[in-house]
């Protein structure tokens, strides 16, 4: 059976007894079809625990979580963790974890190549004498450190004058003016609470110039003991609630 209405045709089967078909003619243009969108991927970079949080509240969902289908990076010398779900779609998603070492630390310059003026070194200590736990000690490494490269280059100039062996001068300068070493108490990783750690100065002189670095070798052993310690906390709770996740450490 056929209808031609307006130029329309409309084929219904042979025999159609069903409902009435209505037929909606609309006159003027079509709208303009939208250009389809991108899939929203999910990329996340926050704390070390973060892909953890994200398994706990979404593993039970089978159609979000295939757990053959995921697998955990763990990078200890970036300090990170990284979930990729749905690892053959470019679209499945990356949730990274990092564990940040603290802004206030890294402007110290501990364990790094940063090097300082021994005068710019005294000023920054005194901004920033709430992280020493004593002030007495402060005020004294500010104090050493203004007038460091005068005593410096004052005994240069005498000893040459003796011996001409700047080798001995270095070492008798280092030896009696530069503190053994001091204690700080800052927050070493961001978010956590503040650390007393031994710092120690140590002093770079290439003729009449000086620049000082700072070490400690008990920080580097509590970043060390710490990264490992929270990277293994997050590692064995993502194992309980979802032991199928294969983790790889690179």
């Amino acid at each position: 059976m056929s209808e031609i209405e307006n130029g329309v045709n409309v084929h219904l089967p042979e025999g159609y007894k069903g409902e009435p078909v209505e037929i909606v003619i609309r006159h003027g243009e079509a709208p303009v079809a939208l250009d389809p969108k991108d899939p929203v991927v999910t990329n996340i970079n926050g704390t070390i625990d973060s892909p953890l949080r994200w398994l706990e509240k979404r593993v039970s969902e089978t159609d979000q979580i295939n757990q053959k289908k995921c697998h955990i990076l763990v990078n200890r010398d970036q300090f990170s963790i990284i979930l990729i779900t749905d690892e053959n779609n470019q679209e499945g998603s990356r949730i990274a974890g990092t564990l940040e070492i603290d802004p206030i630390f890294s402007e110290f310059g501990i364990n790094t190549n940063k090097t300082w003026n021994p005068i710019r070194l005294g000023e920054f200590f005194k901004m920033n004498r709430a992280f020493f736990p004593e002030r007495s000690v402060n005020m004294t490494l500010v104090s050493t450190f203004k007038n460091f490269v005068a005593k410096v280059n004052s005994n240069i100039e005498k000893k040459l004058e003796q011996s001409g062996s700047k080798s001995d001068v270095f070492q008798q300068e280092v030896t009696s003016n530069l503190p053994e070493a001091f204690d700080l108490n800052l927050p070493i990783f961001k978010g956590s609470p503040r650390q007393v750690v031994e710092v120690e100065v140590v002093a770079h002189v290439s003729g009449n110039e000086v620049s000082l670095s700072l070490i400690s070798p008990a920080a580097k052993e509590f970043i060390d003991n710490e990264r490992d310690n929270r990277i293994d906390e997050v590692l064995d709770s993502i194992r309980k609630i979802a032991p199928e996740i294969v983790i790889i450490e690179k």
